[in-house]
């Protein structure tokens, strides 16, 4: 295990600004940055990271925490692997503490396979590095497509032996699991017990996660056996989904937001050859059709997409689809060819860096000036083609969310197609019209299938209700959360009643700090927070106040559980929501300073949560009478509480005539 001391450490080095820069481009708002969610698929920016509180929120998912917080939602990664990533990324060397059996037991299925995927990479490369087989077969084969030792190494490359089970018997030897073997694709067992590499007679390509762990394998078959794939995948696994993963991404991944362009190809060797020329905002989708998944995961590095195709002719109309699913995603999209015979592996192989990248720049087109290109050969002077050929060029521009670029686009398709853009627009809202009326048709059918099916009671949509008593527990967190060690004048009122029995209010006037103020009301009355999360919160917040008098939020969040995290993350983060929009600027919400009168704030809070909880517990107390049993002792409570409720009905009236 990972010693305390390390982990201290950690969260002392580590900076929230610059471990999530690495995986979402941030732009400076304010003294916060800014970017787009890279948990939803969205727009506008509304994830919001604070560089002096050191924590993160997503306004659009509702997660948030801090450095190590973002590495376990985005990456999905473990606690000890967020502490490793994080240990690697500052050079901070990890010091362990004895793993009992237990704590190995403990591990979970996921971590189990990644630990598999990373041992196969290293043994991979290892049995290609240092094997007579591996240097004759795949190491050869890297040479010949012209990578040197630096890139092999760089991108993890090895080799699979020929023999049957050669991996399998090797992993098993080193005790990991055949069970895992299996789940990762590995090892294939067969119905007599057997066990057979997947991968054998192949060079290796890992593929990687934005992080950098090792999700799958690409593998190569180098014979010429036709009854046999030429590459073959990773199954799909809980650690690998093909259609989620670029290849290249993590080594690409800096380049891209630094260049504000992801160049898109298809194959491994194409990655690989681009980095080797000095291109490193480069990524492949692996052999598979491009997927909206894959176009999100470049969107929260950039914007722009240059997809680069072979010079193929029938290959270009075939991928031309995937430039519609770009648009979709509000992506810009350039295009860039190659001459025929060539694709991106071998013409960077044998073109100088300058004279690469000014061809790339000279020769990415707009998308909408490829297609012309592309599809005016096939239309030559058919009228007949021509049409379609207009009416595919606009069904693309439908594709794009933003107005103005549409109407821009028309207007550029107006002047290459010499047509109208009167006609276009109509044509386009032909268009964009009869999408809607087959979403709603195919939406309504849907409806009706699943009413035809029985619903299972747990499943059964529940009215959404204000829960009036879950928000006062809420705002009274928020009041310790941001002013609890800020010191208070609270006024207290109290009934009395002179010699003559006739009422009348008392006030006094003590100096407080908001959290003991709160603490001190609370214990009091001995009152319970009904809802679980918060009532774990506020145990923490008051035990960290008594402690240490004041609250540092990076040390305070590092001690708490993922799921408080989030609360506090987002009490914390929400009057940078108003910053995030520019609300304030615009004027669309008045954002009072609370803190002006904190005082009254918490004593109304409080005195509405007791209020609250009171005519509950007299509602419990009615419930217990009953006509066969004495309920003098039940009645003469109510009466109390009764009496309680009315003091705090006043107590309520008068402060509120003067808060805010």
């Amino acid at each position: 295990m990972i010693s305390k001391s390390t982990i201290d450490t950690v969260y002392e080095t580590a900076r929230v600004e610059e471990v999530i820069g690495d995986f979402v481009v941030l732009k400076r708002s304010g003294t916060n940055l800014k970017g787009l969610s890279p948990f939803s698929n969205e727009k506008s920016p509304s994830f919001m990271v604070s560089p002096v509180k050191q924590i993160w929120k997503d306004f659009s998912s509702g997660k948030g925490g801090n450095a190590v917080a973002f590495l376990m939602e985005h990456e999905h990664f473990t606690y000890p692997e967020a502490i490793r990533y994080l240990a690697k990324k500052y050079n901070i060397e990890i010091e362990e503490t004895e793993q009992t059996d237990e704590d190995r037991e403990q591990a979970n299925e996921k971590e189990s396979m990644y630990l598999v995927s990373e041992f196969a990479q290293k043994y991979f490369h290892n049995i290609m590095m240092n094997t007579d087989e591996g240097q004759a077969i795949g190491y050869s084969y890297f040479k010949e497509r012209g990578f040197t030792g630096n890139t092999i190494k760089k991108f993890g490359l090895g080799y699979s032996p020929e023999e049957w089970d050669a991996f399998s018997k090797e992993a098993l030897g080193k005790g990991y699991k055949l069970e895992y073997l299996d789940k990762t694709g590995f090892t294939i067992v067969r119905e007599d017990g057997r066990m057979a590499d997947r991968f054998r007679g192949r060079v290796m390509f890992p593929i990687q996660s934005m992080s950098g762990r090792v999700l799958g394998f690409g593998g190569r078959i180098l014979g010429n056996d036709k009854k046999v794939a030429k590459y073959l995948n990773s199954p799909e696994s809980d650690i690998y989904h093909k259609s989620k993963v670029l290849y290249g991404i993590f080594h690409a991944k800096q380049a891209i937001a630094k260049q504000d362009n992801c160049y898109l190809v298809e194959g491994y060797t194409d990655v690989i050859q681009m980095h080797q020329a000095g291109i490193e905002n480069v990524v492949a989708s692996s052999g598979t059709a491009l997927t909206p998944d894959q176009i999100r995961l470049i969107s929260r590095l950039t914007k722009n997409i240059t997809v680069l195709f072979d010079g193929d002719a029938a290959g270009l109309r075939a991928s031309v689809r995937g430039i519609d699913l770009i648009l979709e995603e509000g992506m810009n999209v350039k295009v860039c060819t190659f001459p025929d015979g060539d694709d991106p592996d071998s013409f960077a192989k044998r073109t100088p860096h300058d004279e690469l990248m000014a061809y790339l720049n000279d020769n990415a087109k707009d998308f909408i000036q490829f297609k012309a290109g592309l599809l005016m050969d096939e239309a030559k002077n058919d009228p007949v083609k021509k049409a379609g050929l207009i009416r595919d060029m606009v069904t693309s521009i439908g594709k794009i969310p933003d107005r103005i670029q549409r109407e821009i686009y028309v207007q550029e398709v107006s002047r290459i197609m010499d047509i109208s853009e009167q006609v276009l627009v109509s044509t386009l809202s032909q268009i964009v019209s009869k999408e809607i009326a087959d979403a709603g048709k195919q939406m309504k059918e849907q409806q009706k299938a699943n009413a035809m099916k029985p619903v299972p009671d747990d499943l059964m949509p529940q009215q959404e209700r204000i829960d009036i008593l879950e928000g006062l527990e809420r705002r009274i967190i928020e009041i310790l959360l941001l002013y609890g060690s800020t010191e208070q004048d609270f006024e207290d009122v109290y009934i009395k009643y002179d010699e003559f029995g006739k009422e009348y209010e008392d006030t006094e006037r003590k100096t407080y700090k908001v959290y003991e103020r709160i603490y001190l009301n609370l214990q009091e009355d001995e009152i319970q927070f009904t809802d679980p999360v918060f009532r774990d919160l506020y145990k923490a917040i008051i035990d960290h106040y008594l402690a240490h008098q004041e609250l540092n939020i990076e040390t305070f969040l590092n001690t708490l559980h993922p799921e408080l995290q989030y609360v506090a993350t987002d009490i914390f983060m929400q009057d940078e929501k108003y910053v995030l929009h520019e609300w304030e600027e615009k004027k669309q919400i008045p954002v009072k300073d609370k803190s002006l009168s904190v005082s009254a704030y918490a004593n109304e809070h409080i005195i509405d949560l007791r209020w609250l909880l009171l005519g509950k517990l007299i509602q419990d107390l009615k419930m217990q009478v009953s006509p066969e049993a004495d309920n003098m002792e039940i009645l003469m409570a109510v009466n109390d509480y009764n009496t309680l409720v009315n003091y705090l009905s006043r107590k309520i009236s008068r402060l509120r005539s003067q808060f805010f």
